[in-house]
């Protein structure tokens, strides 16, 4: 479950016009945009040819299954002429500006996810525009016209739909979902597919004979609690096409994060420290930026048979420090010593974060 499913689905109280605005490849679309030489061709931003993971890849780098995450080493393999480019996110941030600047032309109600999408609700719009599906071209329109990039759009009556539909004619297209097909559209929907359910989730619900929405939709409320909990509610509304989670503008991350893949694995405890030492500046950067603080601690451990595991340390009082956030990284690390196993990548999160922690950009990624 992510952050973007905890709020309970359940019957609508009001009809909404709500649009999800998704950027179609975004940094690798910047890059493209700002390198001639790099147009029409399979690019990847983030990582090597040796190391690291892939940030973001081009529409072209894409037809040879190279996908975001995916190990560097990986992505050469299925592509041979892959070319890889460093990021660039102060470039990525003002790009973004200039798009959340367009969207408040057309409405204050704006949660972003990151810096490459956002829902807007367009019940009432400032421009007085009828039809949702015409502020999504407007919107698109205009993003075009000031950035150069392309956008793609889902306009629902709820966030879920939204989020399904902007998938639904990418590259550079819209679809609307509206209410009389809704329930229709999510029946056929394998599980793996929903927003908000994950690999393992959805693994779970195949052993269980959910395969597909009406599969879910056949269950009831109580059989899908008992198995998956809390999540269950969420489950069982939406594989009725039923979501009332609102458009949350200044949406609140609850947690920050950095991660890194290495180009050979690590077993010294000394070098490992050490890795974690540029992690714990980025994520600690990112909360002196938003001035906002956590109390939970978490290391990330990726073994070279790609299993993961996760600790994590809660403190009373927030943490106030970075020497503070890498003691406890380091000292995480530290109680798993000696590891069974050669690591691949480890990751530092901080959570429980509070204090006018209002950031929309994608951390996480690999440095």
């Amino acid at each position: 479950m992510t952050d973007e499913a905890d709020d309970q689905a359940g019957p609508v109280a009001r009809q909404r016009k709500i649009i999800h605005v998704d950027m179609d490849a975004f940094y690798a679309s910047v890059e493209q945009r700002d390198n001639p030489d790099l147009r029409g061709k399979p690019v990847a931003v983030g990582g090597s040819r040796e190391r690291g993971v892939v940030a973001a890849a081009s529409y072209e780098a894409r037809k040879f299954g190279v996908r975001s995450a995916m190990p560097s080493v990986t992505a050469k393999r299925q592509c041979p002429d892959l070319i890889f480019v460093k990021p660039r996110f102060e470039v990525y941030k003002a790009v973004s500006q200039q798009i959340r600047d367009i969207f408040a032309e057309h409405t204050p109600i704006i949660e972003p996810l990151s810096l490459d999408e956002a829902y807007l609700d367009v019940t009432e719009n400032l421009q007085a525009i009828a039809l949702a599906r015409d502020v999504a071209l407007a919107i698109r329109a205009r993003i075009k016209e000031v950035t150069g990039l392309n956008a793609s759009a889902g306009i629902s009556y709820n966030k879920f739909l939204a989020k399904l539909a902007s998938d639904h004619r990418k590259p550079n297209g819209q679809y609307v979902i509206s209410p009389e097909m809704g329930p229709a559209f999510v029946e056929a929907l394998p599980v793996g597919k929903f927003h908000g359910i994950g690999p393992a989730t959805s693994a779970k619900m195949n052993s269980l004979g959910l395969h597909t929405g009406l599969d879910m939709r056949n269950q009831t409320l109580d059989f899908m609690q008992a198995k998956f909990g809390k999540a269950g509610a969420y489950y069982y509304w939406i594989s009725r096409g039923i979501d009332d989670r609102e458009v949350r503008a200044n949406r609140i991350r609850k947690s920050v994060g950095a991660e890194n893949t290495f180009a050979g694995d690590l077993t010294d405890f000394d070098a490992m420290a050490a890795e974690l030492l540029p992690l714990v500046d980025k994520v600690w950067r990112h909360c002196e930026d938003k001035g906002s603080r956590g109390r939970t601690v978490t290391l990330k451990v990726k073994f070279n048979d790609f299993e993961i595991i996760t600790r994590s340390r809660s403190v009373p009082v927030a943490v106030s420090s970075r020497s503070e956030l890498e003691r406890l990284s380091v000292a995480l690390l530290q109680n798993e010593m000696p590891l069974s196993r050669p690591v691949r990548l480890l990751g530092v999160s901080l959570s429980s974060l509070h204090e006018g922690e209002q950031d929309e950009s994608q951390l996480g990624l690999p440095i």
